[in-house]
Order: C-alpha cells, then sequence, then structure tokens
C-alpha cells in the first residue's frame, strides 16, 4: 500500500523527473525538478495559488515515482521524452505529431546531389536546407533546380561509374548534363551546383538577370520556343522569390514562435527564418486548461517541438519568457552544437515579427472552432443522438459484434469499441469459433458474447483478489450499450447470454433493408426509425461497417494463411469429387443443409451411405456440446 506521507518524507533534494499515477495505475502528469523534495511536495500542500488543473490533478493522484538525474538538464531531456511516450492527460499536450521534409546537399561527393531528406545527419559530407511545410514544396523546388542547373539525380558512384552505363531520361529532357558519362567536368558541375546552393539559400537576384537576359537573347534571334521556356522559368523562380519575402535585415536563422489561448484549446504559430528569409510557418494545436497561464503553455510546447525536430535554429524569438528559459536554452544549444538564444522581443522589428506570428495564430484559433465543433457533434453528438433514439442517457462506450465465415468455416467473431464516438482500436478483440460447427451464425455469437463476458467477469474476480484495479482488466470494461450486426434474432441471443451471467447491460441492433443498407435501431421489441441525414445514423453506420471490415479482415488472414476450408470436408465418406458435386448440385451449403436423404442420394457420385452421412452431419443436435473457453 501506497503511504504518501511516508513516501513524501523520503523524497531527495536532488534534480529529476516525478510522475504521478492514478487509481488505475495510469500516468497522468509528468514533471522535472532541481529538488524533487520541494517541487512533489508542493502538490499535497494546501496553498491558494493552485490552478483549477493542477488542483483536479491532484485529486487524483494515486501515488508517484521518480527518477534522479545528475542536472536539471539531463532532467529536461528525459521529462521530454517521457512525456512524448506517455502523453499524460493533465500535461499540455501537442495535438500534433510533424515532422518535416528538408533538401539535402551531398556536398562531400565529387559529384554532389540534392535529395529529399526527413532526418538530419552530422555526418559532415552534408548541407541541409529547410524545414519545408510540406512534401509538395521540396518536390516543387527540386523540379525547378533540375530544369535550371541540371543537378543529377542518380545514385551512381561518380567518378568510379563514369561511363558504365547508358545516360538516363533526364539527360535526353535536358535535366541533367550527363556526368555519369563525363559529358560535363567535375569543375562546371560543381560550379553549377554552387550556384543551385546560391538559390536554396534565397539569392535569386542574379539568376532572374540571366533568365530575363537570356529570354530577351532567344527572342531576338526568333527561337521564340526556347524564350517561352526561358519565361517558364522566370515566373517559377519569381514565384519562389515572393514566397521567401526577407523578413528581418540580418541573416540568421531563427524561429518565431507566438501563440493565442481559449478556454480548452491553445494554438501556437511558427515562423521559419533561414538566412532572413521566412521559407514557411506552420500551426500546433494544444489541449490546455482554463487557467493555464501562456508561459507554461509555450514552455511546454517549445520543450515538445524542439524534443523532435531535426533542425534547431540560432535564435529562437518567443512571445512570454518561458519558465525554464535558461536550462532551454542551454538543452537547444547542446543539440545544435552552438550557442543558441531564447530572446523576448519587446520592441522594433522584432516585436512586430513576433506579434504578427500571434495574430495568425489567432486567425487559426477562431477559425478552427467551427471545425472542432463539426467534430464534436460527429462524436459525442451523435452518441447522444443514439442514446436519445432509445432513451439512454450518458452512453460513453459502445462495443459492437458481428460474425464472418465461408460456407460455415473458420467462423470468426469481431468486436469493436467506440468511446465517445470514436473507435478505439487497442480494445478491438477478434474470436475464432470454436464449439459451432457449419454457417450457425446465432450459435456463433452465443459463443463469442460469452466468451467476452465470462472472460470480463472472471478477470475481475482475479484482480479482486490480488487487491488489484478491476478496470485494469483487457476484457474488464464493460460496455454501456451493446450493439449487434442484425435484428431480433442477434438482439435476443445478446439477451439471453447476458441474462446467463446475470448481467443489465442494454442491447440493439442495428437493422438493414433489402438493400443491405442501415435502416434503424431494434430496441425492446420495436424498430427504432432514424433520420438518415443525423449524425447519429452516421455514426451507426460507421459503427456497422467497422465491425463487418474488423471480421472480414480477421477471416480473410485466416485464409491466406491457407486455413480455410469446406465444412463438407469433416463429413466422413465425402472428399473432393463429392463435395464438388454437391456444390455443383445445391450452389451453396444452406441448400444442402435443407436437402432430404433422397434429394442428397439423386446428386451424381452420391449413394445412400454418403447422403445418409451428410443428412446427419447437419441434423444432430449440438445441445449437449459444451462451451469452453481457453481465452
Amino acid at each position: 500500500m501506497f503511504d504518501l506521507e511516508e513516501e513524501l518524507k523520503k523524497l531527495p533534494a536532488s534534480p529529476g523527473v516525478y510522475l504521478m499515477h492514478n487509481n488505475r495505475d495510469e500516468i497522468i502528469y509528468i514533471g522535472k525538478a532541481i529538488s524533487l523534495k520541494n517541487r512533489v511536495r508542493q502538490y499535497f500542500q494546501s496553498s491558494r495559488n493552485k490552478t483549477a488543473k493542477i488542483e483536479q490533478m491532484v485529486s487524483h493522484i494515486a501515488w508517484f515515482e521518480y527518477i534522479l538525474t545528475d542536472s536539471e538538464l539531463e532532467a529536461l531531456v528525459l521529462e521530454c521524452n517521457l512525456i512524448k511516450e506517455h502523453r499524460p492527460r493533465y500535461n499540455t499536450m501537442l495535438k500534433d505529431d510533424k515532422s518535416y521534409p528538408y533538401i539535402k546537399a551531398t556536398v562531400g561527393e565529387d559529384f554532389p546531389r540534392l535529395l529529399f531528406a526527413r532526418d538530419l545527419k552530422k555526418d559532415g559530407r552534408s548541407k541541409y536546407f529547410g524545414p519545408y511545410t510540406s512534401a509538395g514544396a521540396v518536390k516543387d523546388t527540386l523540379d525547378l533546380i533540375h530544369k535550371l542547373y541540371r543537378i543529377r539525380t542518380c545514385s551512381r558512384s561518380l567518378p568510379k561509374d563514369i561511363g558504365k552505363d547508358r545516360p538516363c531520361l533526364n539527360y535526353h529532357i535536358k535535366q541533367c548534363d550527363g556526368p555519369c558519362q563525363g559529358y560535363i567536368s567535375k569543375e562546371d558541375y560543381q560550379k553549377n551546383f554552387g550556384l543551385a546552393l546560391d538559390f536554396l539559400g534565397g539569392r535569386y537576384d542574379p539568376l532572374l538577370k540571366k533568365l530575363e537576359s537570356d529570354m530577351q537573347k532567344a527572342s531576338e534571334a526568333l527561337d521564340f520556343e526556347k524564350a517561352i521556356e526561358y519565361r517558364e522559368l522566370l515566373n517559377s523562380v519569381k514565384q519562389v522569390a515572393q514566397k521567401q519575402k526577407i523578413t528581418s535585415s540580418s541573416m540568421e536563422d531563427r524561429d518565431i514562435v507566438a501563440m493565442a489561448k481559449d478556454e480548452k484549446d491553445a494554438v501556437v504559430q511558427v515562423f521559419f527564418i533561414r538566412e532572413g528569409k521566412l521559407i514557411g510557418r506552420d500551426h500546433f494545436h494544444l489541449s490546455v486548461a482554463t487557467a493555464e497561464q501562456e508561459q507554461d503553455i509555450l514552455d511546454s510546447f517549445v520543450k515538445q517541438f524542439y524534443a523532435g525536430t531535426p533542425f534547431i535554429p540560432r535564435e529562437l524569438w518567443v512571445q512570454y519568457p518561458l519558465a525554464d528559459q535558461e536550462i532551454i536554452s542551454e538543452w537547444l544549444s547542446g543539440k545544435r552544437g552552438q550557442k543558441v538564444k531564447v530572446v523576448v522581443p519587446k520592441k522594433g522589428e522584432k516585436e512586430r515579427l513576433v506579434e504578427l506570428a500571434a495574430r495568425n495564430a489567432a486567425l487559426v484559433l477562431s477559425q478552427d472552432k467551427e471545425r472542432i465543433k463539426r467534430e464534436e457533434l460527429r462524436t459525442i453528438g451523435a452518441m447522444n443522438q443514439i442514446g436519445g433514439l432509445i432513451g439512454i442517457e450518458g452512453i460513453r462506450r459502445i462495443e459492437a459484434f458481428d460474425i464472418s465465415n465461408t460456407s460455415g468455416v473458420e467462423s470468426v467473431g469481431s468486436m469493436v469499441v467506440y468511446e465517445d464516438g470514436r473507435p478505439k482500436r487497442s480494445d478491438y478483440r477478434k474470436f475464432k469459433i470454436r464449439t459451432v460447427r457449419g454457417p450457425n451464425d446465432y450459435a456463433s455469437m452465443e459463443e463469442v458474447l460469452t466468451r467476452r463476458f465470462s472472460h470480463g467477469m472472471e478477470e475481475a474476480k482475479e484482480l479482486v483478489r490480488e487487491g488489484g484495479d478491476i478496470r485494469m482488466g483487457s476484457f474488464t470494461r464493460f460496455p454501456d450499450l451493446i450493439m449487434m450486426d442484425g435484428g431480433r434474432g442477434q438482439v435476443n441471443i445478446a439477451l439471453e447470454v447476458l441474462d446467463r451471467l446475470g448481467l443489465h447491460i442494454p442491447v440493439c441492433g442495428m437493422v438493414k433493408d433489402d438493400n443491405h443498407r442501415t435502416r434503424g435501431l431494434y430496441y425492446e421489441n420495436v424498430e427504432v426509425p432514424i433520420d438518415r441525414h443525423s449524425e447519429g445514423f452516421r455514426l451507426i453506420t460507421r459503427i456497422q461497417d467497422e465491425a463487418h471490415r474488423f471480421a472480414i479482415e480477421y477471416h480473410r488472414s485466416l485464409r491466406g494463411k491457407g486455413q480455410v476450408k469446406s465444412v463438407l470436408d469433416d463429413i466422413p465418406g465425402i472428399g473432393p469429387a463429392r463435395r464438388k458435386a454437391l456444390m455443383r448440385q445445391f450452389k451453396d451449403i444452406e441448400a444442402i443443409r435443407s436437402a432430404s436423404v433422397e434429394m442428397l442420394e439423386e446428386t451424381p457420385q452420391m449413394n445412400r451411405r454418403a447422403a445418409e452421412a451428410v443428412y446427419a452431419f447437419f441434423h444432430k443436435a449440438p445441445e449437449g456440446e459444451k462451451m469452453h473457453d481457453n481465452m
């Protein structure tokens, strides 16, 4: 048993990271401290300075643990990694997990290339440009550079492989000068490559002047096709130059970070400035508490964002002072390998740029409110609509079940889970039917439901005996509503299983029309009509389709392993020839099941004994079979 008072006394006055757990053993908060003893104790002391978020978090703490570190910087790094791994509920969390593409210049090669890259490797043989806000932006830039400077794209080892193979298509369409054939010297190639690097660095004026001059010369020589080609290249370069306007008189690499927030959400806007030019911008959503301070939100963002991004700028301009500004600066400097300044601009051009980023963040936040409302209507609102249709309040968790088989062989069941209107795939379960022979969906569903809820009840009893939390089991969380893929028959099977186990969980069926489209809900012996244009109807359709998809995928995986066969193979005296004859005569298993002995005997390849064996196989009573669950 965790004794809070005793554990607080044992806390060391050392730097480290602390992890707060609730009574379900979930990590709900992760923090760092210069002195664990002082920091952790503050949470449990009466104080008027606690925010509503902290007070709520403390009320859910069941126990805590901590990890000692050698320094506050080491604690910061560990805190960032643990937050990213566990995503605790009460930490301010980035909703986005983005990575950015870069252009990699292989300057260490004799005939260097420009490549698309996601990671920055400090190998001393490459130079990186970016980040770019999309892979499309990188592709467009590379395409333009290849047209302008004819940089090779192949992976041949040059000059070793010169002349070993024919030139590629790029040479023939004049987007490569053919260094693989020795058509251009190393010196001339590297001169072109240097111009390409100047282009990536934002030095467009020499190129614009050259293209304009070339266009005029071609026009004067009446080579209008060539003049049009130069004109198109000129327009492309102007478009790139327009996107990368000079925003700062200095030529430093820097990121500008500012934010806007409301009661529940915050948006952080980042401007990426490289060599004095704005090369891109992006925004990030965070979940925040009402009383959370802007400084704390920015502090959390900077830690999470720069823990995952490979490029660290020389300067970081922020809207508010960071709580851990000095230690963050030291941490970023270590990642970059050079001194990184964290600055809060107060006046002039710097302040104007930060304000611009803040206004962009506020604009994104206001625009996204409508999107967030639509998403809530699509999920939680849809759950409430379903509850309103059948008169049940507070539905949070729905479990839906379906059966899939091929002619009754290798029947499988699926269980999909939706919480607050969203699929919870970690709770999905699949069942391989063990006790039912032949295509009997009702008996198969009875087995699936019995195994699912029996296992949950047994697991809960075991956890209680061991003094554990029953909510921690893999099957112990029961739904607020069960949805069956079918009507009265499937619902009655579910109700019989629940009654036999002593459980009281509402059950409704998802009824389909003759075209196999969802029509309504079957609940308490009444079919409840649904507005086909409502979010509740759309959610029911998604749940039904997901249960069906999950069952079919599992069944296909078994079939792919060669585990699926015909149910007729299990009948003594029925081999491949007779099986084919029966299927040819009756078309499907249901027709064979319904046939009399005489009808079976009339089938080619069949005799009286074989017909009686088939009839007996499909008409033996299964009541005496006991259902076993080895889950």
